[in-house]
């Protein structure tokens, strides 16, 4: 299957129809399709991104801008 093709064929038949009844009804399937990225993610991952935050909590990080002076 081609998505990029499939895509153009829906927005050609999204944008010809007047039926508001269609629009609600695809409205609807984004809405309710919408995931949250976090429940994406692995186990490791997430873990990770907290382990990030708990070291920000804590002051162990440095600024970018620091970060550049060292290197510069």
């Amino acid at each position: 299957m081609n998505i990029q093709l499939e895509k153009s064929k829906l927005m050609k038949l999204l944008e010809e129809t007047n039926d508001e009844s269609i629009l609600a009804s695809i409205k609807k399937i984004f809405i309710t399709q919408k995931k949250d990225f976090w429940d994406e993610l692995t186990e490791e991952q997430k873990f990770e991104i907290e382990e990030g935050e708990r070291q920000i909590e804590r002051g162990e990080f440095v600024l970018y801008e620091d970060l550049m002076k060292k290197y510069r």
